[in-house]
C-alpha cells in the first residue's frame, strides 16, 4: 500500500486536497471513510481502471490532504468539497462507491446538493443513527485531552483502534499504511482527534428522512462481521432506499477492502456491469 499514490492536488478554500485519476471509460469516484484515506481503495482503483476512469481523493484533514487545524473537517465540509471536485472534474453523473463516512458524504451531496449519480454503491457506510463506537464518543467528549497524549500512548491507542475494524486481521504493512497519516509529527495526532470531535450525527439526521427520494440504482455491500457498524444498519438502509439491493459478505469486518478484497472487487465489477446493462435496456 503506497500512501503517496495520489499525484495531483487542488487548492480548495485555503487547504490542499490530494487526488488522482486512472484509466478510461465511464467515471467512477471512490469515497473513503474515517480514520482512513483513499489508500484503502488503492487495489480497487487499479482493478477498476481497466474498464473505467477512476477518481480517488483524500478528504481535507485526512491522508495526504491538508490537516491545517484552522479549518473544519466535519461531514458538511466534506460534502462541499466533494461537490466542488465533481465540478472541477466535470463529472455530471458518475458512479459513486463510498465507504464509512464517505457514504454520508455521497448521500448528502446527492440529497442536499441535488446532484445525480449514474449509480451509488454503499460499502459499510455511516448513514443511519446511531453511529460511533464507545471510543469514538469518549474522544468527542475529551478531544483536547487526547490531543495531548504522549506520542507512544497515542500510537498504541490508534493502532488498537484501527486493528479493531478488521475481522481477518491486518498485516504490519497494512496497519502502518493506515496509521501513518495520524502519526505525522506536526499535525497527525491532533488531526486524528479533531476529526472525531467534529463528527456529529446531525449530519446524517438531516438526510435520513430523504433517503426515499433516491431513484438511482443503489447497491449496498456489508461485511457480515462488521462490529463498527453492524449489519442491521445494512438492512435498515435497504428498507429506506427504494429498489436498493444488498450483499452481505461473510468473514469480513468493517475493513472489507482488506478482509475480503477479491470478493469486494468482483462484486463491484458485477454491480457496475449490471448498471451498464440496465442503462442500455432503458435507452432502447
Amino acid at each position: 500500500m503506497d500512501r503517496y499514490w495520489l499525484p495531483r492536488s487542488e487548492l480548495w478554500r485555503g487547504r490542499e486536497i490530494k487526488w488522482g485519476v486512472w484509466g478510461e471509460g465511464p467515471p467512477v469516484v471512490l469515497l473513503h471513510g474515517t480514520p482512513w484515506s483513499s489508500v484503502l481503495w488503492q487495489r480497487t482503483a487499479r482493478r477498476l481502471a481497466a474498464s473505467y476512469r477512476v477518481y480517488a481523493w483524500d478528504m481535507p484533514g485526512y491522508g495526504q490532504s491538508s490537516k491545517d487545524p484552522r479549518y473544519a473537517v466535519d461531514l458538511g465540509v466534506q460534502s462541499q468539497a466533494f461537490a466542488d471536485l465533481l465540478e472541477l472534474w466535470r463529472l455530471e453523473q458518475p458512479h459513486v462507491i463510498a465507504h464509512d463516512i464517505g457514504g454520508a458524504v455521497g448521500l448528502r451531496t446527492r440529497l442536499l446538493g441535488e446532484r445525480t449519480f449514474a449509480s451509488l454503491c454503499l460499502v459499510d457506510v455511516v448513514a443511519l443513527r446511531p453511529w460511533g463506537s464507545p471510543f469514538f464518543r469518549l474522544v468527542q467528549q475529551h478531544s483536547e485531552v487526547f490531543e495531548q497524549l504522549p506520542a507512544a500512548i497515542h500510537r498504541g491507542a490508534l493502532e488498537a483502534y484501527i486493528r479493531g475494524a478488521s475481522h481477518a486481521g491486518l498485516s504490519e504493512e497494512e496497519l502502518a499504511a493506515l496509521a501513518a497519516p495520524w502519526l505525522e509529527e506536526t499535525s497527525g495526532q491532533s488531526a486524528f482527534y479533531r476529526q472525531i470531535a467534529q463528527a456529529d450525527e446531525r449530519f446524517t439526521a438531516e438526510i435520513e428522512g430523504d433517503l426515499g427520494r433516491i431513484d438511482e440504482p443503489v447497491h449496498i455491500i456489508w461485511g457480515q462481521e462488521d462490529t463498527w457498524i453492524p449489519p442491521d444498519r445494512a438492512t435498515r438502509l435497504q428498507d429506506a432506499i427504494p429498489g436498493s439491493t444488498l450483499r452481505l459478505v461473510p468473514d469480513a469486518g468493517h475493513l472489507i477492502q482488506l478482509d475480503a478484497p477479491e470478493v469486494l472487487d468482483a462484486e463491484l465489477e458485477r454491480w457496475l456491469a449490471e448498471v451498464k446493462q440496465r442503462a442500455r435496456r432503458s435507452a432502447r
